[in-house]
């Protein structure tokens, strides 16, 4: 696993990503719909991928930003339900991982 510095840099880079792609998405939603009807649909179906684009990236930003509060408070890799380390490969492939397995499987995320 990588060093606490690499993982907060990886996930700060990962914020700001995402925080461009929300700034992204909403200039795309403000832009003025076609005055051709048939353009219209085409355009609201297009605005619903991106409203569910701009979901997916506030959520994921969310669990950035709790995964670098643990790491300020000192308690990143620590399973926000029992308090166990979480696994070092499932921190590995999913840095904002806030419970372990068992609990996961337990409660469901």
């Amino acid at each position: 696993m990588h060093n606490l510095a690499e993982i907060r840099a990886d996930l700060t880079a990962r914020l700001a990503r995402l925080a461009a792609q929300v700034e992204r998405i909403e200039g795309e939603q403000r832009t003025p719909l076609d005055d051709d009807f048939g353009e219209q649909a085409t355009e609201r179906e297009g605005r619903e991928i991106l409203d569910a684009e701009e979901r997916a990236a506030a959520e994921e930003m969310q669990a950035i930003r709790h995964a670098l509060a643990r790491l300020d408070a000192g308690r990143y890799g620590l399973c926000t339900s029992c308090g166990i380390p979480i696994d070092a490969a499932r921190l590995e492939a999913m840095p904002t991982a806030a419970h372990c397995i068992e609990c996961e499987r337990e409660f469901g995320d």
